[in-house]
This record gives structure tokens, C-alpha cells and sequence, in this order.
């Protein structure tokens, strides 16, 4: 920090943001920044709060008749909230479920979740379980079978799963393929995810719904790090969301296929990079976002794409890892500290700050909001990595704000 008057601007501004070492439905009280050491156990807290609902209900073929559906039509998102809430919460706490190496409590966590995410995977392909998922009725499943690829490939599980359940995995996501292959929009990336998850899975691919789905993503690139979603831009959160971080799983598979995607890797690295640089930008002194776009009650899962550029060690130098870790922790206690944003039961409710139904499209429902974990890759990364050690710093808009020196922002110099 530069200056006395920037770093109590920043330590006011995160005491607001609620830097307090417990995690609770209501807000906290301010306070200056909790230490560094604390981020990691605040982190893991909220790996926890999220987990346990869901996987603890599903591993024992119960959350279907346990969780509530919260949705505008609930009878309809029915059919699909329980593979949202799985798919969405591997996605996000897979890189910490494979860290190798951990001690003490933390791995005894992971070794309990691992246990009943394992179980959770076992009932939701299982066609005899109580809580078998709905892979291929409907449009929406596609979705949710590419998180859940997502999360066992970020998980580093299909190569490790056999007998029932990788047969049942398999049977499961290769059904998905009866959803017609989107061509329009970023759907085309879910297509591709389940068909990446398949090749690891030593399965053929198809590549009408693999190459042909990533070159057309890719088809979409606008400049300065951001996509089409499809053949126009919106102004919402789906490069975070899908888009940045489905290209990257799905290219790092394709660049070990064919030679030919090694430099359309290294590209998408580039626009990761400077689209984390973006999203980072976005958040004011007081860890508040633009509130644009759909989806927005996927809360922090805003910043999937800042996350994973986390994870991958992908950070731009404009970027410290203590500079990301404050932001991030940040942004995670505002919304998760609101009053309302959990039920009775510990399961999220919707909103973005605190329960606000009206901010929700007609697909979103209860399961819908576990994308919020996204946000969590960077606990992928041990506890002795800088994103962790490294001293906290205020992120750019309140080093702007507390009229600190910032560098001029420029636009990544490349094109579509």
C-alpha cells in the first residue's frame, strides 16, 4: 500500500464488507481486516455451509424429499433443481476435493466430503435410487451434466471411478446427448463439456458436439477478453459464468487431441487473463458489483472466470494473489452475511443480496444458486501458495477511490 490514507480506506471499507471469522446468515458487524491466515478458514467455512446440505441429504438418496424447490414454478424446476445443486456445487469445490497433501482438520473435511460426494454420485446416476436425476428430459439437463462433468474433471475423479458407478456415470452422461446440440448460444459449451468428460472417461466423441461446439464459441470472440453469447454481445455475466471457464476445461482436454487447439489454448489463456482483469475492476470500494444481466442470483459465482484465472496461476501482473484473495473474501461475506440468505434448513435462498425472488428469471430455482461455489476454485491451490500467503491489499477501486497512483487500464490488443 502506498500511503496511510489507502490503507485505512481499505480496512474501513473491508471492515464494512463484514471481515469478521464466522460465517452467518446475518450481516457482521464491522470491523477492520481479519488477518491473512483467517481467509483460508473463512473459505473452507463456506465450502462447508454450502456442502453439507446438499451432500449429506443426497449421499443418503434424500434430497429430493428434503430440499425445498423455491422457484417461480416450482412443480416445473423440479425436474431439474437436484442435478443443478450437484452439478454446480462439484464445479466449485472440485480442485479442493483432489489437493493432495493436506493436514489436520482441512483434511479431514476433504476426506469426508470426497467420501459423500462420492456416495451423492453414486445416487444421482443410479436409475434404482430415490434420487436418480433427470440427465436428458427437457432442455435444462444439458446444462447441469456438463457442471457435473465439470466438477468430477476439476475434481480429477473419472479416472478413478469404476464398476457401477462409472458405468452408471457413463450411461448417464452419454443420454444427455439426446438434447439436440445447441448452436446459438453459450449452450454450445455445455455439449462440449459432457463430450470432454466422456473422452477422459476413454469414450469416442462426437465431434459435431465437442470440436465443432468450441470452434463456434470461439467463432463469437469480440475483443478486449469477451465473447458473444452467440452472434451478439450481452451485457451480462455468462463469460464469468460459462463461457471463460467451460473454454479453458474444454481446450485443455482438445489440445492433447489435435495440435491444432495448443495455440487456440494459449489464445483463451490470454482473454481469460484480461477478462480476470475486468471482473476484478467491477467490484467497488465496498465489495458491491453491477447488478446487470441474467442470473444475477448466482451470486459471487460472478466471478467464476477471476477465480479460475486464480486457480490456474493465469492471475495478470495487474493482479497480486493477496490483491484477488481480498476481493474476493470481500465480495463472499457481503452476500453471504446478508439476513435472508439462508432458510431454516442452511440451503440458499434466492436472491443476490439477502432474499429477493423478484431478481430471478423463471429457470432459476433453489439448486440453481450452488453455482455460487465457483467462486471457491482458488482453495484448489495449497495452503502454502501466495494466493494464500501473500499480505492482503485493497483491490483497484479503492486504491482508485482513496486517491492512491493506479496504472491506466488498456484493452488486450487482439483480435476476433
Amino acid at each position: 500500500m502506498t500511503n496511510r490514507r489507502e490503507f485505512l480506506t481499505w480496512a474501513t471499507c473491508a471492515g464494512l464488507a463484514g471481515l469478521t471469522d464466522g460465517i452467518s446468515s446475518q450481516a457482521a458487524s464491522p470491523q477492520s481486516a481479519a488477518p491473512r491466515s483467517s481467509d483460508r478458514n473463512y473459505w473452507l467455512g463456506v465450502l462447508n455451509q454450502l456442502s453439507d446440505p446438499i451432500l449429506e441429504s443426497l449421499s443418503r438418496g434424500q434430497l429430493k424429499r428434503q430440499m425445498p424447490v423455491e422457484a417461480a414454478n416450482a412443480a416445473d424446476r423440479a425436474r431439474y433443481t437436484h442435478l443443478e445443486a450437484f452439478g454446480r456445487l462439484l464445479a466449485g469445490i472440485g480442485p479442493w476435493l483432489s489437493l493432495p497433501e493436506l493436514h489436520g482438520p482441512e483434511a479431514a473435511d476433504q476426506q469426508r466430503l470426497l467420501k459423500l460426494a462420492l456416495a451423492s454420485l453414486d445416487a444421482a446416476t443410479d436409475p434404482g435410487s430415490p434420487d436418480f436425476m433427470n440427465f436428458n428430459s427437457g432442455g435444462q439437463p444439458l446444462v447441469d451434466s456438463a457442471f457435473l462433468a465439470q466438477g468430477l474433471m476439476r475434481a480429477n475423479l473419472l479416472a478413478k471411478l469404476e464398476g457401477k458407478v462409472r458405468a452408471n456415470l457413463l450411461a448417464v452422461l452419454k443420454s444427455s446427448r439426446q438434447i439436440p446440440t445447441p448452436t446459438r448460444n453459450n449452450w454450445v459449451m455445455f455439449a462440449a463439456m459432457v463430450e470432454a468428460a466422456l473422452d477422459l472417461l476413454g469414450e469416442p466423441t462426437i465431434e459435431q458436439r465437442f470440436e465443432a461446439c468450441v470452434r463456434k464459441m470461439l467463432s463469437w470472440y469480440k475483443g478486449d477478453g469477451l465473447y458473444g453469447d452467440g452472434e451478439f454481445f450481452h451485457f451480462d455475466y455468462y463469460n464469468s459464468f460459462v463461457i471463460h471457464p467451460m473454454l479453458v476445461d474444454a481446450l485443455a482436454i482438445l489440445k492433447n487431441k489435435n495440435d491444432e487447439f495448443a495455440s487456440l489454448y494459449a489464445t483463451q489463456l490470454e482473454r481469460l487473463r484480461r477478462y480476470a482483469e475486468i471482473q476484478e475492476r467491477l467490484v467497488s470500494p465496498d465489495a458491491s458489483f453491477p447488478v446487470v444481466g441474467r442470473s444475477i442470483t448466482y451470486r459471487f459465482g460472478v466471478f467464476h472466470a477471476l477465480a479460475q484465472a486464480a486457480l490456474l496461476r493465469q492471475l495478470p501482473e495487474t493482479l497480486e494473489p493477496g490483491q484477488v484473495r481480498s476481493v474476493l473474501t470481500a465480495v463472499m461475506r457481503k452476500l453471504l452475511e446478508a439476513p435472508g440468505t439462508f432458510d431454516q434448513r442452511g440451503l440458499l435462498t434466492i436472491g443476490l443480496y439477502g432474499h429477493q425472488p423478484s431478481l430471478a428469471e423463471n429457470y432459476i430455482s433453489t439448486g440453481s444458486l450452488y453455482l455460487c461455489t465457483v467462486a471457491l476454485l482458488p482453495l484448489g491451490l495449497p495452503p502454502n501458495d501466495s494466493f494464500w500467503t501473500s499480505p492482503p491489499r485493497p483491490w483497484t477501486s479503492q486504491r482508485v477511490w482513496s486517491g492512491a497512483s493506479v496504472a491506466a487500464d488498456h484493452a488486450l490488443a487482439d483480435t476476433p
